[in-house]
């Protein structure tokens, strides 16, 4: 059975993770469910061969598992994503310099996956039926927020996420796989300034 989450501390598997292409693996693992090398070949554009070394090393970090009991013969080899989720704990990570670099470079391959993929979005868009298009929604905001307000702003969308997570099913009529990107950090370079205490009147 899939596990909900799995938390990544060990630099060896962060390293592993901080790839393109297992990134998309464990992702249309994640997505489609357990499937075979050639399916998987097919999905991703890429050889067979190619795809079965990265599974390889995501199996030997313990992010994909092979699923025999699913193959019809010898010869087809079936693969399953062991969690539904991965996490990183940053502030942690900074406690070991090993840990936080690799750490580092896994969210540097995701955040570039994840642009690509809304640059996809944006190319198949003329395609889509209108009311996915309505549907849809993206955005950002320029917040004022003490710390304190911001992990709690954090922990909200973290609940929010796992709410809808909970009620996804793709065996469910009329669905499609819909990405939820969510992201909330101190923006950089900036800081806000006090407000100048008051003065005698």
């Amino acid at each position: 059975m899939t596990e909900k989450a799995v938390r990544l501390t060990d630099p060896a598997a962060l390293r592993a993770l901080a790839h393109p292409t297992r990134i998309a693996l464990l992702g249309e693992l994640r997505g489609t469910g357990p499937s075979t090398v050639g399916r998987l070949s097919v999905a991703l554009d890429e050889a067979a061969g190619s795809i079965s070394y990265h599974l390889r090393r995501l199996a030997a970090v313990g992010l994909v598992a092979e699923a025999p009991e699913l193959a019809v013969n010898r010869r087809e080899r079936w693969w399953r994503a062991e969690h539904q989720l991965t996490t990183v704990l940053p502030a942690e990570d900074r406690t070991d310099p090993e840990r936080a670099a690799a750490g580092t470079a896994l969210r540097r391959e995701i955040a570039r996956g994840l642009a690509a993929l809304q640059e996809a979005y944006l190319d198949a868009e003329a395609n889509l039926p209108p009311e996915w298009i309505a549907a849809a929604t993206q955005g950002d905001r320029l917040l004022h927020l003490t710390v304190a307000e911001l992990s709690e702003l954090s922990a909200e969308l973290d609940e929010l996420a796992d709410r809808w997570q909970d009620r996804s099913d793709r065996g469910r009529p009329g669905t499609e796989q819909v990405a939820l990107l969510t992201a909330a950090f101190r923006r950089p370079g900036r800081s806000t300034p006090s407000a100048p205490a008051a003065g005698p009147r």
